[in-house]
């Protein structure tokens, strides 16, 4: 069938019109892809780029340099040494467990430290913070790592420090030691620094480490690190760095504090050296100490165990943790709160008959058959009991805790130490409250020669020792400069007291120690200028009185002295304790005598200082002790025949 002409035109007319508006659609599609080829390229291209960045970008924190910490002269007492560790970032690592167990393959890992890193591998809640799998290894073990990235994924070595303490167990109780962060750590903190969270970090636990935690610490920085596909560090691309900790310098004197701890040898013994201008802490020393460095990777039990079960209790820092009775040392108290209330006077004298009656109870002293009528320096001398028991009588347990207290016993001082104890100056108020009983006659005898509830300890007494020497209050003081700015002296204000009554006081303590009838007369120097005053003490740990030799070392009384030297213009106070050493006189005082000269000479001191018929012992003691003391500048040239 032949179309006609007029069909023909308006057949094409209508393709025409097809062919336009399909036309029209794909423009339009093709503009509306352009359009939104263009959002997506160049308005949202700075969107789309941070998001590759952070796919290929991570962020990594750089644990801060812990401080060190340095003597009085600049001997370091805790440094960082550099270490190797393996580290693995969970996120990155896809299949942990099997990339942990590739690594125990490749380097020296025990199989509790791998259960270890598997377990926090698996608690950990941020997956982007590093676990450390094995710290300080070799260099043969980071190269195997490093050879064999491509199979470890998220894996890397890392160069860090760790912390060692060069003097070994000489400062354990003083410096104290780091341990990684517990959980009961991050409990203890309200908003707990990030950098605590990395696993493995380490914090001071003890003393100086722990106390001064926020300085040593410093802030921690971070690194932009770029990663491949499978998690491996390609290339670092920006570090901030963060705040190395501050640097400490204690008053301690490491060469004093050696010689200390090499005397107190086979002795379960406190030893505190003030100096009687600033407060400095000289020598804190506890014996039996451990070494520190044994629980900075984590202390193994064959280690922990002898430790925790030594009946000498090397892990108790005896000189601000032990509080113990301060026995006959108690009596200058007594007698400066008489005498300052003005009940009696230095020339007034008592009658000790051996005991005295109170309240139907027979008090002994300790020499039975009495010693007859004693002034003060009489007393303290012969440390006599019934003088003290008479004084406590006439002034009061309340005037007796306050003048305790003005001496700096039963105050807890501000020392960066762990569990400093405060001690125990009773009053009937504190009977009542704790004990729920009445003060009774008997309790205020007791306490008149620091028996009964009366507790003092080591650091207490030496802080008592300064103030009678210097009639000032003399405020112990540890941290001597922080990033050398040095830190300031507190307190060192007067007492209060009659210089007159404190003369006094020091002269009676000069008679304990230097007088032929004094009980502290065989620990004497005789160097002049170097004479020592002090007081000797027994205290008792049990009510029978029974002979030392005859119980079990457990039941034995403790002894103490403390001291102050030279006598006429006092640099040094000192107070020594002997756990269950029996008798002050022969336990204590003869330690007291050898760190005094050893803190007067400032190193051994020479044989002419002891008398004649000590110097054959002390010679040969001085040559044993050279030999566990190597780190003491010793001029052996002192050693004279």
């Amino acid at each position: 069938m032949r179309h006609s002409r007029a069909d023909t035109d308006a057949s094409h007319l209508k393709l025409s019109r097809r062919a336009a508006l399909m036309g029209g659609v794909q423009l339009l599609f093709m503009g509306g892809l352009a359009a939104r080829m263009w959002y997506l390229q160049v308005d949202q291209a700075d969107q789309f780029r941070l998001l590759a960045e952070e796919n290929r970008i991570n962020i990594r924190l750089i644990p801060p340099v812990r401080g060190e910490i340095f003597d009085r002269n600049g001997m370091q007492l805790a440094k960082n040494v550099p270490s190797y560790r393996i580290i693995m970032v969970r996120e990155d690592a896809g299949d942990f467990n099997a990339v942990l167990d590739r690594v125990a393959k490749l380097i020296d890992l025990s199989p509790e430290e791998t259960e270890r890193a598997r377990e926090e591998l698996g608690r950990r809640g941020d997956r982007s913070l590093p676990i450390t799998i094995a710290e300080d290894v070799s260099w043969d073990a980071v190269s195997a790592i490093s050879v064999n990235a491509p199979a470890l994924p998220g894996v890397s070595p890392e160069v860090g420090t760790t912390r060692v303490y060069p003097r070994g167990s000489d400062f354990a109780h003083v410096v104290g030691r780091v341990g990684s962060v517990s959980p009961k750590d991050l409990e203890a903190l309200e908003s707990p620094d990030a950098v605590l969270r990395i696993p493995r970090f380490q914090i001071g636990k003890i003393n100086v480490e722990a106390r001064e935690e926020p300085l040593l610490r410093g802030v921690a920085g971070n690194r932009q690190v770029e990663v491949n596909a499978t998690g491996r560090v390609m290339r670092e691309l920006e570090r901030r760095e963060g705040q190395s900790g501050a640097d400490l310098q204690l008053t301690i004197d490491a060469k004093l504090q050696n010689y200390v701890q090499a005397r107190l040898q086979g002795e379960s013994a406190a030893v505190v050296i003030l100096d009687c201008e600033k407060g400095d802490i000289l020598a804190n020393s506890s014996a039996p100490s451990y070494d520190p460095n044994l629980f900075i990777g984590g202390i193994l039990s064959r280690d922990y165990d002898p430790l925790l079960n030594d009946k000498y209790r090397p892990l108790v820092n005896k000189t601000v943790q032990g509080a113990y009775p301060p026995g006959s040392c108690f009596k200058m108290v007594t007698a400066m709160a008489a005498i300052e209330e003005g009940i009696i006077s230095p020339d007034d004298t008592v009658y000790c008959p051996g005991h005295l009656e109170v309240g139907g109870r027979r008090f002994h002293c300790w020499k039975r058959a009495g010693h007859g009528w004693l002034d003060l320096e009489g007393s303290l001398k012969s440390s006599c009991d019934v003088y003290y028991y008479d004084l406590a009588l006439k002034v009061g347990i309340e005037k007796i805790s306050a003048m305790a207290n003005r001496f700096g016993l039963g105050i807890k001082h501000d020392l960066a130490l762990s569990s400093v104890n405060s001690g125990l100056t009773p009053t009937k108020e504190w009977k009542l409250r704790q004990r729920g009983a009445d003060w009774v006659i008997g309790d205020t005898v007791n306490a008149s020669i620091g028996q009964g509830f009366m507790l003092a300890t080591p650091m207490q007494l030496a802080v008592m020792t300064a103030r009678l020497a210097t009639g000032r209050e003399v405020t112990p003081r540890l941290i001597k400069s922080v990033n050398g700015v040095e830190q300031p002296v507190l307190g060192n204000e007067s007492l209060g007291m009659r210089e007159s009554n404190l003369r006094k006081m020091r002269k009676s303590m000069y008679s304990v120690v230097n007088d032929r009838r004094g009980t502290g007369y065989r620990s004497r120097i005789i160097a002049e200028g170097m004479r020592m005053a002090g007081k000797t003490g027994t205290s008792q740990v049990r009510s029978a009185v029974v002979d030392n030799k005859s119980v079990p070392w457990e039941q034995r009384d403790h002894a103490l002295f403390v001291s102050f030297a030279p006598y006429d213009n006092p640099r040094f106070a000192c107070a020594v304790l002997v756990e269950h050493g029996g008798g002050g006189s022969t336990a204590a005082a003869p330690i007291a005598r050898d760190v005094m000269l050893q803190a007067l000479y400032n190193g051994e001191p020479p044989l002419d200082a002891y008398p004649s018929a000590d110097r054959g012992r002390i010679k040969t003691q001085q040559r044993a002790l050279r030999d566990v003391q190597p780190e003491a500048r010793i001029n052996k040239s002192k050693d004279q025949a």
